[in-house]
């Protein structure tokens, strides 16, 4: 049992870290989520603020657009021309996956400044793709409704999971101390 401890050290220093990571980052955002009352921005300042951007683009874009709060769910619907076509929910705010690709840089931790930047640069590449996706799914959902779920459920989160693989990849090829030490 020793022995594969040892041989293996790296891989399971990975899986714990992993998952440590993971966990601390996810409890911290529910705990954020929870202090969230919605008062000032609803339904969290994270989804809010990536609904008013979806606005501001859709809208320089030359679609008349709103946000208004759904009142039926802690949501926000996105109106194109009067029309409801989405409602972006927490879930929207790519929070979650930015907690995912944090958790895989850190596990994979190059140096600190390399891992610091790369996380910060790749967070910020994650998030402005989330916003441009939500963008076009919302025209998509607009002109062609009747696709709402290849759009929703198969090409869209293909491309956010699609970008979040590429960056592990430039990751660990590039940056990542740990492949190129056991290289």
């Amino acid at each position: 049992m020793k022995l594969l401890l040892i041989k293996y050290k790296s891989v399971i220093r990975f899986i714990v870290t992993f998952l440590g990571v993971y966990a601390i980052l996810s409890v911290g955002y529910h705990i954020y989520l929870n202090a969230s009352d919605g008062s000032i921005y609803y339904p969290d300042y994270l989804t809010h603020l990536v609904a008013n951007q979806t606005n501001d683009v859709l809208n320089s874009l030359s679609y008349t657009t709103e946000i208004l709060p759904h009142p039926d769910e802690a949501s926000l619907k996105i109106i194109i021309n009067g029309k409801y076509v989405a409602r972006v929910i927490e879930g929207c705010n790519a929070i979650s996956v930015i907690i995912l690709f944090l958790s895989f840089i850190i596990a994979f931790a190059g140096k600190f400044k390399s891992t610091l930047l790369f996380g910060l640069a790749g967070s910020i590449i994650i998030y402005v793709f989330n916003l441009i996706r939500i963008v076009i799914l919302s025209i998509g959902l607009y002109h062609y409704p009747w696709r709402k779920e290849i759009l929703h459920t198969v090409i869209f989160p293909m491309l956010i999971y699609g970008t979040v693989f590429i960056l592990w990849m430039v990751w660990v090829n590039r940056f990542s101390k740990q492949l190129h030490s056991n290289a």
